[in-house]
């Protein structure tokens, strides 16, 4: 049940080595198109802090890990390949490239800030990565407004001079996107049109289709080789460009994320994924030593090398997830173990949404709620907060 983060970027920008840098598994890296043929999926993780410590409590996490008080929880990350200009009209992996999007809540667009590849991912310099940002959401829209354009047609046909919704019409044609017609009608007259077809011109579908891509695709840049001069230039000028206002950016390394997780996993650092500094615990040569100042230079200014931040920005700034930790009685053990769960659930998740993400037969019972801080009882419609711990009460207990 873990959320899709859907990784996607032009070739050569780096995207696979995030990948592998976010998830360490050995998905093939070059500087070549295509070199990620066929959607890969991985498990990457995202930072709560732990509430175990607040009941005097050391967790025992049924997954991931927790981290001097840090909790790593899972979340799927995946690698979609092919995206080139024209992707919407077939051009590269085309089609494919689309529905394996498809499959994902939400994106992080890997690009690389040092304008060293072109708009294709050959090699070049002077590269405006502006290009790169605009030819994705371009593509996108097109891709919505094809979809849209094809409502309005069904509707035209089948109601014409009829009392119809419209917003039924394109919620079902649209659904694939993960909108429903209450939401559709919302998009609709926030975009300050009428419910009538027939009163939108051109510009109305493509601002449409471009409103509801960016409410059901909500993207993150990550702004790859941050760790060059070129890429920090073009930061400056782009993160106060207004016509981005839009969307999240976040500098990022992914060469030094993965270097750091190897040099971790062979002893030589001591490194905790998303941590702004690190400590050299092995011996390293010369040349090591060097290397690992830069990369010491660049987590400090930029707060880490941007891949956990990356992946946390999805999910909790752009997304509006909140973490939730069930709990028993005394807010934390439970008969198989202390704190072992924690879940991501959608902005707005109530006691009885938490319930029913855990298992239907709790959600079907539901009584009420216990916040395990305060000892007071929720309401089953009672909106839960980031990092609540929840007793769930119900008259059910779910299957084993």
């Amino acid at each position: 049940m873990s959320y899709r983060i859907g990784l996607v970027g032009k070739p050569s920008v780096g995207k696979s080595t995030f990948f592998n840098a976010a998830t360490m598994n050995d998905v093939p890296e070059g500087a070549y198109p295509f070199t990620t043929i066929d959607p890969t999926v991985g498990e990457a993780y995202v930072r709560v802090d732990c509430a175990a410590p607040e009941f005097d409590e050391t967790c025992t996490p049924s997954v991931g890990v927790c981290r001097e008080g840090t909790r790593f929880v899972p979340v799927k990350l995946v690698d979609v390949a092919g995206l080139v200009p024209g992707a919407h009209e077939g051009r590269g992996l085309g089609n494919q490239f689309l529905t394996d999007l498809n499959e994902t809540d939400v994106l992080i667009h890997v690009v690389d800030f040092s304008g060293k590849t072109d708009i294709e991912g050959e090699a070049t310099e002077g590269h405006d990565p502006r290009e790169d940002i605009d030819f994705l959401e371009e593509e996108l829209d097109a891709w919505y407004l094809d979809v849209l354009e094809k409502g309005l047609e069904k509707f035209e046909t089948r109601y014409h001079g009829a009392d119809a919704a419209i917003e039924e019409e394109l919620a079902d044609q649209m659904s694939a996107f993960g909108i429903d017609k209450d939401r559709m009608k919302r998009v609709i007259l926030a975009e300050g049109l009428e419910l009538d077809p027939d009163t939108w011109d051109e510009t109305d579908r493509v601002e449409l289709a471009r409103e509801i891509r960016k409410r059901t695709k909500p993207m993150v840049i990550a702004a790859n080789k941050m760790d060059t001069p070129e890429a920090q230039a073009n930061w400056a000028e782009i993160t106060t460009d207004p016509d981005y206002d839009h969307l999240s950016f976040v500098p990022a390394s992914a060469h030094a994320e993965k270097a750091l997780k190897n040099a971790d996993d062979a002893g030589v650092v001591d490194y905790t994924p998303g941590d702004d500094a690190f400590e050299v615990v092995g011996d390293v040569s010369g040349e090591q030593k060097a290397g690992l100042d830069q990369i010491a230079e660049f987590v400090d200014e930029y707060d880490g090398t941007g891949v956990q931040g990356a992946l946390e920005s999805a999910v909790f700034d752009v997304l509006g997830c909140i973490a939730v930790f069930p709990g028993s009685a005394n807010g934390s053990k439970d008969e198989k173990g202390v704190f072992r769960d924690c879940f991501i659930l959608p902005e707005g998740s109530t006691t009885e949404d938490f319930a029913y993400h855990i298992h239907s037969d709790i959600g079907e019972g539901l009584l009420h709620g216990t916040d395990c801080r305060s000892g007071r009882q929720v309401g089953t419609d009672r909106e839960l907060s980031h990092r609540d711990v929840i007793e769930l009460v119900s008259t059910k207990q779910a299957a084993p």
